[in-house]
């Protein structure tokens, strides 16, 4: 293994995720069959405190053993599939688009969240103009490069204006260890469509559910309405 790849708990390998832990925190509010699923799929973990760093308030996972770090100076973001114009973009690239200020709670769907994170990148719908999306788009799927992870919006959910390429986190670049360079900030659902480790994204003609859909996740995750409760959007 190279200095550029740490395992992020060795013992998880892909078969464990991460996130939706929650565990010992208050007002989870997910249902019975899920969390079952989270405890079978971290059973064989060992210590939670191994594998759920904490920083800033935040606790983050990754769905493989180790996550190869990418270099700002090199890393892109390509854009492709039903676009006029597929095209990759740099970190320099990005900075010449409009900046988008967020200041906007991250919650975890299993009930965990840290408040007024500040959070700046292109809002998505202007990567998609700029590469003009084709009129048989309906859906937008991001690819992590982890290799594994993935996730899915439809091109309306898509094209709102709190959705961000993000590549700053309370005024600093984003971090490896929180998704950067480039992560997916998608404000009003929860965490796990905040795709981190952004590499792709592709215009397709349906949605592909992600890799949380394929265990049970919502596809729309709406914060508070896809797990059943009614407060207010962050």
């Amino acid at each position: 293994m190279s200095e550029d790849e740490r395992p992020e708990g060795s013992p998880v390998g892909r078969r464990v995720v991460l996130g939706m832990l929650g565990l010992g925190v208050a007002g989870v509010a997910v249902g019975a069959s899920v969390q079952d699923r989270v405890s079978r799929t971290l059973a064989p973990v060992g210590p939670i405190g191994d594998v759920l760093p904490a920083a800033g308030g935040f606790r983050y996972y990754s769905v493989t053993s180790g996550v190869k770090r990418h270099s700002p100076a090199t890393h892109r973001v390509t854009v492709s599939g039903l676009v006029d114009k597929p095209q990759s973009f740099g970190m320099a690239d990005l900075a010449h688009f409009p900046q988008t200020v967020l200041d906007r709670d991250f919650q975890c769907v299993t009930g965990w969240r840290v408040p007024d994170v500040r959070w700046v990148g292109v809002a998505l719908p202007d990567l998609l103009d700029a590469v003009g999306v084709s009129a048989r788009a309906r859906a937008v799927r991001f690819t992590s490069f982890d290799g594994l992870y993935t996730e899915s919006l439809t091109l309306e959910q898509a094209r709102r204006r709190d959705v961000l390429v993000a590549t700053q986190m309370d005024g600093k670049p984003v971090t490896h260890d929180h998704g950067g360079p480039t992560r997916l900030y998608v404000a009003p659902m929860y965490g796990y469509k905040s795709l981190k480790w952004l590499g792709g994204i592709e215009l397709t003609d349906r949605v592909r559910p992600g890799y949380w859909e394929g265990l049970g996740y919502d596809v729309d995750a709406w914060v508070g309405r896809s797990n059943g409760r009614g407060d207010a959007p962050t």
